[in-house]
């Protein structure tokens, strides 16, 4: 999906409808990078799903509201929310202290790390097979951030920066990048039928992801009790199982209910 393109959808009274280039005045406009497999994207139909599509439709509903997605290049999302051109934005976002210096975020509700995915027939089994290699990032992620950070002590080559996952795959199978760095979660779903393609390795960062909102927006404390609620209901649990395929342990944020996350 290139960064020109728009998709909007409009949640009125729970139901998601695709409106291409219709504009509705919906109650929260929501940012989110569609084609970030399987957090929100499109379906063989043309529909916007995923797990964080199904979390903020099941918020709207609570709180009363209709609800506007608008696709956004993930490096966007940041000056979109703090303009306050769109109310939240989700995007599998990492709450990290620098983050809080400037944006808000409700507790969150999965945690992650980063992992390394390859073709199967490179040869390459890790990040010490990465010297001098091509390797592939999401524009301002944590995986980008990561890979700046340790570039030196993996001898990484050029770091290629996408605006998502799709892309991203298409140059790796086309070979004019030799390995991709992004959150395990999505890389595992994309790859479970595609025996081509290989995640060698998990890259531990503690990442946990949430709803990002405006420094200090009432949103956000709304938002956070509304989670809480789908915490204790079981419905985010549920979601877990639905999009993952399996249960989510009791000690992840998925399932624990937690305080929102504050900046130094």
């Amino acid at each position: 999906m290139t960064r020109s393109t728009t998709f909007k959808a409009t949640l009125l009274a729970g139901l998601l409808t695709v409106v291409g280039s219709t504009t509705y005045a919906a109650d929260l406009t929501v940012g989110a990078n569609i084609g970030n497999v399987p957090w929100e994207f499109e379906d063989a139909s043309g529909k916007v799903t995923g797990f964080e599509v199904d979390l903020v439709n099941e918020i709207a509903k609570r709180l009363g509201k209709t609800v506007e997605f608008v696709n956004t290049p993930f490096n966007g999302l940041f000056p979109a929310v703090q303009s306050g051109r769109i109310n939240m934005a989700i995007s599998s976002i990492t709450i990290t202290e620098k983050r809080l210096e400037s944006v808000s975020f409700a507790q969150p509700y999965y945690d992650s790390d980063q992992s390394l995915t390859v073709t199967a027939a490179s040869g390459i089994l890790g990040l010490k097979d990465m010297g001098d290699k091509v390797v592939g990032v999401d524009t301002g992620s944590t995986g980008d951030m990561w890979a700046d950070a340790n570039k030196g002590e993996y001898k990484l080559g050029e770091i290629r920066r996408f605006e998502g996952l799709q892309p991203a795959m298409l140059d790796l199978v086309a070979g004019r990048i030799d390995g991709y760095i992004s959150d395990i979660p999505a890389l595992l779903y994309y790859v479970k039928d595609k025996p081509e393609l290989k995640v060698v390795e998990r890259i531990p960062t503690g990442e946990k992801y949430s709803i990002m909102f405006n420094k200090d927006d009432p949103l956000a404390t709304e938002v956070n009790a509304v989670i809480t609620t789908l915490k204790q209901e079981g419905f985010i649990a549920k979601l877990h199982e639905t999009w993952f395929g399996a249960k989510a342990e009791d000690t992840t944020s998925t399932v624990t209910v937690l305080d929102m996350p504050k900046g130094k």
